[in-house]
């Protein structure tokens, strides 16, 4: 697990340019360089919201085995739950662990984000 993570802020003209000179060679990835990109800080916000960060909490501490366990400890809905885990998944604050019976564990990938934001330029 990564204790810490940069996170940035990008639009996605910038993420698809930066990629494209990543994969002709054009540039490298810089060490300390942001390993999760958001396209705007509400993006960051609606992932990162309270409610969510409670839930990454709850995960982190309680080891949910399944995503019905998750909805006893949390009181939040199945589909909502799966939703916002899907979202962070695909961030890679989270991993779904497929488990028995086709359930899913939440796992919990990264404790505390460093955010990188240019203000100008």
């Amino acid at each position: 697990m990564a204790e810490q993570i940069s996170v940035g802020i990008a639009t996605h003209e910038q993420l698809r340019k930066r990629a494209l000179e990543i994969a002709k060679g054009k540039r490298k990835r810089q060490p300390g360089e942001p390993k999760i990109w958001f396209t705007s800080l509400q993006s960051l916000a609606r992932v990162l919201s309270e409610p969510n960060r409670e839930l990454l909490r709850i995960i982190d501490e309680s080891h949910p085995a399944s995503l019905a366990e998750l909805e006893q400890l949390t009181g939040r809905k199945a589909s909502n739950l799966s939703r916002t885990l899907r979202t962070m998944s695909r961030y890679g604050l989270v991993e779904l662990v497929p488990g028995k019976q086709r359930s899913v564990a939440p796992k919990v990938l990264v404790r505390k984000l460093r955010m990188d934001l240019a203000l100008v330029g």
